[in-house]
């Protein structure tokens, strides 16, 4: 059994001009000690659908199953939910600067989190583990900075203040929403660094959102594309990098930049995402794909077997057989990948 199992999930917001379709019908499961990416462009659905999992889409309309380690959590009670996040399920989010509180030292807030799931721990044994924390995400001088404010630390280091807080407690899953955002290249290194350094320590499963598939091809052991609030496309990483099915899928690897290579522009997907508020109930990504044809246009089509694997599903009417997998040509692929081929 997987440790988080989410089966159709669907997420629905009333708003003043019609109710927004934000997931439909979203599954994927998570085993223990592996690295889940979700990706996709801004609005396809990725953050509502895990933080609608934890219980923090107050006022949406919910329906499917996610089952953390045998306990249902769409439903579940508030005491329940509070129980689990931040104890079992941790949280890295985009923005760690709004996060934070700007009034309260950063060692202040982890103790706190740490009593709040632990009553009974020592507000000295629990100091103790906070500067233990922040020295593991790599903070120099971390006992001293326990009594630091948040805006006394840089973008990258209040990153890993998130990450020693949402690893307080030890959780069996982390769900990590942009976490490399607005940082530039050798903090981002480092701060995907600290996460796979603390997973191979403690055996956490990762939840990845984010839009940046140089990450993907870093963290990911599998992936799910999404797109309009549906996932297009589930696959191990290195299938979906080189065998690509869907045609969303195949335009997001032809628009990464080409490394020493052959293209000179890059290849945008033209168009724009479809509304959705009352989507029509056709393939989503119809209106941009350049192998539509009528049946696209007439019905949503299921997450099939790729070429017979159960571990490789596309949400597209072209063929599915081994035949139909090609590389994407002339598609920059991030430099993870090309080394692991090379090796």
């Amino acid at each position: 059994m997987a440790l988080l199992e989410v089966r159709d999930l669907s997420v629905s917001f009333a708003t003043p001009d019609g109710v927004v379709q934000a997931v439909r019908s979203l599954s994927f499961d998570v085993d223990r000690g592996t690295t889940l990416a979700i990706v996709g462009e801004s609005g396809s659905g990725k953050s509502v659908a895990t933080q609608t999992i934890t219980g923090l889409t107050r006022g949406a309309r919910v329906s499917g199953s996610a089952r953390f380690d045998g306990v249902e959590l769409i439903g579940a009670s508030p005491k329940t939910l509070q129980g689990i996040r931040g104890a079992k399920i941790g949280m890295i989010f985009q923005d760690p600067l709004s996060s934070l509180h700007p009034y309260y030292t950063v060692g202040w807030q982890i103790v706190e989190m740490i009593r709040a799931h632990r009553p009974q721990t020592a507000t000295a044994t629990a100091r103790a583990r906070a500067a233990e924390l922040l020295g593991l995400v790599g903070i120099p001088g971390a006992a001293k900075r326990l009594d630091d404010y948040p805006h006394q630390f840089s973008g990258g280091m209040r990153q890993r203040v998130m990450i020693a807080m949402a690893m307080a407690l030890d959780p069996a899953l982390l769900i990590a929403d942009e976490p490399t955002t607005a940082l530039d290249v050798t903090v981002q290194a480092q701060v995907l660094g600290v996460m796979q350094r603390l997973q191979e320590e403690f055996g956490t499963a990762i939840v990845l959102i984010t839009h940046d598939l140089g990450v993907v091809a870093q963290m990911s052991d599998d992936v799910v594309v999404m797109y309009a609030g549906r996932a297009m496309e589930r696959a191990p990483r290195r299938t979906l990098f080189y065998l690509p099915h869907n045609p969303y899928t195949r335009g997001l690897l032809a628009s990464l930049p080409a490394q020493g290579g052959t293209r000179t522009r890059l290849t945008p997907i033209a168009g724009t995402p479809p509304s959705l508020i009352d989507p029509p109930e056709q393939c989503p990504f119809a209106s941009r794909c350049p192998d539509v044809f009528d049946h696209c246009r007439h019905e949503v089509p299921r997450l099939d077997p790729v070429a017979r694997d159960p571990r490789h599903t596309s949400a597209c009417f072209l063929p599915k057989d081994g035949a139909s997998l090609r590389p994407v040509p002339g598609a920059g692929r991030p430099a993870t990948v090309r080394q692991e081929e090379s090796a």
